[in-house]
């Protein structure tokens, strides 16, 4: 028997390519979890499945996918369904972020958006939900505190995380009783290329050694994995409890 709790699930990560979703997808893999890995950087998509197999997933289905593009999308949740017989997680840990003031931010900016962080991960749960009811698996959504309280000039990107707060706990109310777990994480500021790019944006010194790291982050999704199921939310957030965009 492993000595790992989690080991031989299998799992689906979105924004595994990157940050967040990618430290998400090596620490599943650390734990023997089978894992298909959405992207949309070809090449970092590769490395990172090359990196997951290393640290110990049994097998990898990298998957090339736009969550803006529902045709994608689609076709995603059919590969996973001919692939794999089972699925006990999928992991929502890709978005689109975009500054600008209410006043002047372009609605295309928040159409945008809301394809990436809130409908993709609306159709994508959809789509995968019999497989995860079938299984009383895990569904994680990695969410902002923006969800929680929006600040000035991030009107958009945060209405997109309110709205997936929504999602999340109406669909908790939904499938609990069908044994599966909807796990909600509210992060504050995390070092991750977007945030490097956000602290240029402010005019501010980028120090990542201050912030929460995404191995953190992936380290908390795991033990909460672990926990029993009637734990369903959570948040972690920096000593200084800076709001993330």
């Amino acid at each position: 028997m492993s000595d790992h709790p989690l080991h031989g699930r299998v799992g689906l990560v979105t924004g595994a390519s990157s940050g967040i979703g990618r430290a998400i997808a090596l620490a599943l893999a650390a734990e023997g979890v089978a894992l298909a890995l959405v992207g949309r950087d070809k090449a970092r998509l590769v490395d990172i499945a090359q990196e997951a197999r290393v640290a110990g997933a049994p097998t990898v289905m990298p998957l090339l996918v736009d969550l803006a593009d529902e045709v994608r999308v689609r076709a995603a949740a059919a590969t996973v369904a001919q692939m794999v017989d089972k699925l006990d997680l999928l992991v929502h840990s890709a978005g689109a972020y975009e500054r600008g003031a209410v006043a002047v931010a372009s609605v295309e900016a928040l159409d945008r958006q809301y394809q990436a962080n809130l409908r993709g991960p609306y159709l994508l749960t959809q789509l995968l939900l019999p497989r995860l009811r079938a299984r009383g698996g895990d569904i994680i959504f990695v969410n902002s505190t923006q969800g929680t309280a929006a600040s000035p000039d991030v009107g958009a990107y945060a209405a997109t995380q309110h709205g997936v707060r929504a999602l999340a706990d109406s669909l908790r109310a939904e499938v609990n009783c069908d044994r599966v777990r909807v796990l909600t994480v509210y992060l504050g500021r995390t070092a991750t290329p977007r945030q490097e790019r956000i602290f240029a944006s402010e005019g501010r010194a980028y120090e990542p050694d201050r912030l929460m790291q995404p191995e953190d982050v992936a380290a908390m999704v795991a033990a909460a994995l672990r926990l029993p199921r009637r734990a369903d939310f959570f948040f972690l957030d920096t000593p200084t409890t800076e709001k993330t965009y």
